[in-house]
């Protein structure tokens, strides 16, 4: 039978997973990501939330603090504290922010149920050998770390009841060093999926700090829930203007340039880092490319398409552009993609992205057919 005190704790954490579905969308629109802690968990705030707390009963029944008197009026045993309102003012209101930790796992299904996404089936692609070590058997040999204090004892037993030195009326049981067993480890050999998340990103002038923000937040959640569906996953950064280069993280949602866009360079160098870094029969392949629309020329575009339908679509599991929409961007890449793939294509999703609102809406675009 559980303890009260896990019921409450398991309660509790069934009515946090509830608060934080229920405000998933304003944390997403409004950019408050989960901050990782480094062992796993992610600490997320919760304004909303009341923490137990004791409160004061009726004040004819008496007790401590009840009764006549003037604010400052000292306890007995006590000096006064002086005038009221002497101290230092504050300004606003009190800090009523509660924050909770939340495994990977756990943010992910909170996203998964808000979001009804399903749960993704690798296809076509040779599994990855992954060898672990589990203790599922017991031995005569080891350190007195992995020491089986139970199945020692039973040994002991049944050597002194085999013997005849073992007296019920005085039952000391006394294991030597022939009793002894060890948790013994036996390899076991799994086969996990592995995945590569290859993000490009239009990095040119028409593409500002909204755009960007907008870019962070949706690939942050995007990370989250392939984090959860895939046990080993690289994440790799490109960022083009009128060339492309790979880069880390933070230089990809940094940089800003101010020339034009040829977004085949970024097509060129993910099919480079592919060809180089990812057979496709063992890896499952999804590249991201977010941008305003705007391309250099219908050439370039031509190439883009090309490169798409020889190289890029048949490595990939799914490849997914969304349009981030900017006051500059003319929105015409998406137009020619959908007209020479269809919006209901399986290999390649298109999602337009107005604003911080719509990102949950393009999530669920991207992983919502379980590629």
């Amino acid at each position: 039978m559980d303890h009260p005190i896990k019921r409450d704790h398991a309660r509790f954490k069934r009515i946090v997973r509830g608060k934080i579905r229920d405000n998933l969308k304003r944390y997403v629109s409004k950019g408050e990501m989960p901050i990782p802690k480094g062992d796993g968990t992610f600490r997320i705030p919760m304004p909303s939330i009341d923490t137990p707390r004791f409160k004061f009963g009726d004040r004819n029944q008496g007790g401590m603090g009840q009764g006549n008197g003037q604010p400052g009026d000292p306890v007995d045993g006590q000096e006064g504290e002086g005038e009221p309102g002497q101290g230092e003012a504050g300004q606003g209101e009190g800090k009523k922010e509660l924050e909770v930790d939340l495994s990977l796992e756990e943010l992910a299904t909170i996203l998964g149920e808000e979001l009804e996404l399903p749960n993704i089936e690798p296809k076509g692609k040779k599994s990855i050998k992954s060898a672990t070590d589990r203790y599922t058997s017991i031995g005569t040999t080891g350190p007195d770390s992995l020491r089986h204090f139970k199945r020692t004892y039973k040994e002991a037993l049944k050597r002194q009841i085999s013997t005849g030195t073992y007296d019920p009326a005085n039952p000391i049981i006394v294991p030597i060093r022939r009793d002894y067993r060890y948790r013994s480890s036996d390899e076991v050999v799994q086969y996990e999926h592995a995945a590569v998340v290859i993000y490009m990103m239009d990095v040119s002038g028409s593409m500002g700090d909204e755009q960007k923000e907008v870019v962070r937040t949706e690939s942050f959640w995007i990370n989250l829930w392939l984090k959860s569906q895939y046990r080993d996953i690289d994440i790799r950064y490109i960022i083009h203007d009128a060339t492309a280069k790979e880069v880390d993280e933070e230089t990809f949602f940094r940089t800003r340039e101010s020339g034009g866009t040829l977004i085949s360079s970024a097509f060129k160098l993910c099919n480079e880092i592919i060809k180089a870094d990812y057979n496709p029969d063992e890896w499952n392949i999804y590249p991201f490319h977010f941008s305003d629309g705007d391309n250099w020329s219908t050439d370039d575009t031509r190439i883009c398409l090309e490169l798409l339908d020889k190289e890029i679509l048949p490595a990939s599991n799914v490849f997914c552009y969304g349009q981030v929409e900017s006051r500059y961007g003319s929105g015409q890449f998406y137009k020619d993609l959908a007209e020479k793939y269809g919006e209901g294509n399986e290999k390649i999703i298109l999602s337009k992205i107005k604003d911080k609102e719509a990102i949950l809406g393009s999530i669920k675009e991207f992983l919502g057919k379980g590629k």
